[in-house]
């Protein structure tokens, strides 16, 4: 499958050259991305045309740290439900976990790792479709990653440090203009440091139901990325079917338009069946929904289509060895 990058994340690239007074359409044109799709929340483009894209604004763009400026234009719906469950996250630690988590409603071929060193947080963000590409790739990673951490901790908010792989550049007073903070060059990743008390702290914005409901907005968008994977698509209807207590296998593959014994024989193929499907999915949801302590345990249940709370209870404890009040009470 080809790789793609969601092409409302292609507006930083438009708001950068309006910023040096470049008239973005011919620059779009060349690169075969129609702006139009910026009104579609869900468009995506191929990677290989914000490649060119992104090649052709270095070339247009007379400032080799032109990629530092894409942080400041950073928005929340670049990066679809993303951006708004990273908002309502509870710490950086937490939002952190959801990029890497749900990357891939932005790009594909994206991967965010999160390294701990002791009392530190590394965060590396790395693209194997661009690696042969120029240091500005890494300069608007970073500056993005530091742009949505502020916007949950706060502006004043640096880094303990900053790493770049390629070598210092002529002029770095930029660099430390926007991380304030020490920077090493011809490091061995390119990456943001934070200490763990800053990524552990309780955030002011934090909403875990706001979080939870965006969080299921990004499983049901990514599934549908790939319609023609049937675990899926078996998935988005468990998902949309679980709390109305309608949900059977039968009423899945109705759903789906086929019969009960094709869905079966698909997933068979696949080597997974329905009741590991929906295991699976109301296990995960379940350690998403814990969290929110404004749901009840009664509710959650509810939610998760377990017609008793004892039924509930006791998968839950399979799952996690322990009771879902005394897991909430330590989550």
């Amino acid at each position: 499958m080809s790789q793609t990058v969601l092409a409302k994340s292609m507006e930083l690239a438009w708001g950068l050259l309006e910023s040096y007074e470049i008239d973005p359409v011919p620059l779009f044109q060349k690169a075969h991305i129609d702006p139009r799709h910026f009104k579609d929340p869900t468009a995506r483009i191929s990677q290989a045309s914000s490649n060119e894209l992104w090649k052709n604004v270095a070339k247009a763009v007379d400032d080799p740290s032109f990629a530092l400026k894409l942080g400041e234009l950073w928005h929340p719906s670049h990066m679809h439900a993303l951006g708004y469950a990273w908002l309502a996250s509870s710490t950086l630690r937490t939002a952190l976990n959801r990029l890497v988590r749900y990357i891939k409603v932005v790009s594909d071929s994206t991967e965010v790792i999160l390294a701990e060193k002791g009392d530190q947080l590394s965060i590396v963000v790395t693209n194997p479709a661009r690696e042969k590409v120029p240091y500005w790739y890494s300069d608007g990673d970073l500056s993005i990653v530091m742009a949505m951490c502020r916007a949950n901790y706060g502006d004043k908010l640096s880094p303990e440090a900053v790493t770049f792989k390629y070598p210092a550049p002529k002029s770095t007073a930029d660099y430390y203009a926007y991380f304030r903070c020490p920077i090493e060059f011809n490091a061995r990743h390119s990456s943001i440091v934070f200490p763990g008390k800053i990524v552990d702290k309780r955030l002011s914005g934090s909403n875990p139901m706001l979080a939870q409901l965006n969080d299921q907005v990004m499983v049901k968008y990514m599934a549908r990325l790939d319609e023609d994977d049937i675990i899926s698509r078996v998935k988005i209807t468990i998902i949309e079917l679980l709390a109305d207590g309608r949900l059977s296998d039968g009423k899945v593959a109705e759903t789906l338009y086929m019969s009960n014994r094709t869905l079966q024989r698909k997933l068979q193929e696949q080597g997974t069946t329905f009741k590991k499907i929906l295991t699976d999915v109301r296990h995960e949801l379940a350690l998403k929904y814990i969290q929110n302590h404004q749901m009840t345990l009664t509710e959650l249940s509810f939610q998760l289509g377990f017609s008793e709370m004892s039924a509930f209870s006791r998968a839950f404890k399979h799952w996690t060895g322990k009771s879902p009040r005394d897991f909430r009470a330590t989550a």
